[in-house]
């Protein structure tokens, strides 16, 4: 099996000259990319990491916005064998010391504005070079790579080279990264594209996601790379510019949250949709009533597919064939899942095993046994059931897990900050069922007697600690929280109680 980059370049189409990427975002004036730019964008890059000394399986990592050239920082770590660590750029201080520290990256790329922040946070933890990197083909990044040739070879790498850590919360609050193969990505890019038909050269993929974590970086752009598919390239989704979009565009994966909004334009129809090949969504659950609107509107039904950030993806509902709604479909070719421990109705703990499934969390051995299975299967934390069609249907996370607009969110990081702020005795940190969000992180909080607060205050200094997409959405008050007989607090209770908060 050929390293990463090598497979992906070898899927370009034989005109270098042709467009690989438009960027979108400005109706009147698209920013194109050909593909020969992708290929020596990242060369000049590669050339310029392996200029600094930096050796195989050494760390870069990158906290920018979306941009086409932060992709080719990407396929820049793939030739030269240096292992990329995304972080999304909403990540405040507190969070980005501690990916700094435990990733431990001779190089560190993040934004002009926060550069003062990033090279003090970086440069005290042993981070050698800080670069910038903006949305505008800007950044002194880009200003030292354009003294360096357009032409690199990549390096010779087994499949088990490393080439990404992604970090994944853990339900202690402390993020642990999942360290993925050139052979993890490559397997997995190639079983997507055959299983969900890419059309070579053919389909354009309307690209809306971050490329800072798998479904963006990995299943999006590396279908596309493979099949020498052009891109129709948004840095940040817009619903009304996408529905455009769908004009000129074959496929479109997207997050539940990105379907709520489309069916929120008025123009999302038929004829919208009518030179669409495949809709996919995934990183969270689908709702029903989206499923079912979706298809009534457009004639489409949205493929749903599962994965994570350790293994990539899992399973898929059929390219032809019954998709069957709130299921994540049969495993993949290659992929085997199975269910631990099944209860009376076959629910129980999803395990799974494969060529894309990673080989353990970075720097922490300790946890290949208690992760792993004694004959190799990864305990993904989830909970589901095989059907007689061995279609997986998800039922919940065994550890808490809240999925908000496709990003992991665990309650024990949320609680922690919580619990700093003044007044606040205890909290309980549970996901809702949300029409746009999937589940919305909400807060119930026991305050100390006489200290009074409001809800919008508290989520703002929530916000000044936390990412965005982490911060509660609503902060209830209550005078206590319901605990078993071993005082453990019963989330299931508070879930059931407070389900129609955001109906």
């Amino acid at each position: 099996m050929p390293a990463l980059y090598t497979a992906l370049r070898a899927g370009f189409p034989a005109d270098l000259d042709r467009i690989a990427i438009s960027v979108c975002d400005d109706a009147d004036a698209p920013l194109h990319y050909r593909w020969r730019d992708l290929d020596e964008g990242s060369a000049m890059l590669a050339s310029l990491f392996a200029d600094l000394g930096l050796k195989p399986g050494e760390r870069v990592m990158l906290q920018v916005e979306k941009s086409v050239e932060a992709l080719m920082v990407w396929l820049a770590c793939l030739r030269g064998g240096w292992v990329l660590v995304p972080l999304n750029a909403a990540y405040q201080a507190a969070e980005l010391a501690h990916f700094i520290q435990d990733a431990e990256p001779r190089v560190f790329i993040g934004q002009a504005e926060r550069f003062g922040r990033d090279s003090q946070l970086a440069f005290t933890r042993g981070v050698e070079w800080v670069f910038t990197l903006g949305v505008r083909q800007d950044g002194s990044l880009l200003e030292r790579a354009a003294q360096f040739p357009r032409a690199h070879t990549p390096v010779a790498l087994a499949h088990d080279a490393p080439a990404a850590i992604l970090y994944t919360s853990g339900t202690t609050g402390v993020s642990k990264g999942a360290l993925l193969s050139h052979g993890n990505l490559l397997s997995n890019a190639r079983t997507l594209v055959d299983t969900w038909g890419w059309q070579r050269e053919r389909d354009v993929l309307l690209h809306a996601l971050p490329i800072f974590h798998v479904h963006g970086l990995f299943v999006a752009s590396h279908c596309a790379l493979l099949g020498g598919s052009r891109m129709l390239w948004l840095n940040r989704f817009d619903p009304r510019r996408a529905l455009e979009l769908l004009a000129d565009a074959t496929v479109f994966m997207g997050v539940p949250t990105l379907y709520t909004r489309l069916l929120a334009q008025a123009g999302l129809g038929r004829a919208a949709c009518a030179g669409m090949r495949l809709f996919i969504s995934g990183s969270a659950p689908l709702q029903a009533e989206t499923f079912d609107a979706f298809s009534e509107r457009t004639g489409h039904t949205i493929l749903e597919r599962y994965g994570m950030s350790e293994t990539g993806m899992l399973t898929s509902n059929p390219l032809m064939g019954r998709r069957i709604r709130a299921s994540v479909g049969p495993a993949l070719p290659g992929v085997q899942v199975r269910i631990s421990e099944p209860d009376e109705s076959g629910v129980g703990g999803v395990e799974v095993k494969g060529p894309n499934v990673f080989g353990g969390y970075w720097k922490r051995p300790e946890l290949n046994d208690s992760e792993f299975t004694p004959d190799g299967y990864f305990r993904t934390g989830d909970m589901g059931r095989l059907d007689a069609n061995g279609y997986l249907h998800l039922v919940g996370r065994a550890k808490d897990l809240i999925i908000s607009g496709g990003f992991n969110v665990y309650p024990a990081e949320v609680e922690a900050q919580l619990n700093d702020l003044p007044g606040v005795l205890e909290s309980a940190v549970i996901g809702l069922p949300h029409a746009d969000f999937g589940e919305a992180v909400t807060a119930l909080l026991v305050m100390q007697p006489g200290h009074a607060t409001q809800e919008g205050e508290l989520i703002q200094q929530m916000r000044a600690r936390l990412a965005a997409f982490k911060c509660p959405k609503r902060i209830l008050f209550v005078p206590d929280l319901p605990r078993n007989a071993m005082g453990k607090v019963q989330k299931k209770q508070l879930r059931e109680q407070h389900a129609a908060l955001y109906a």
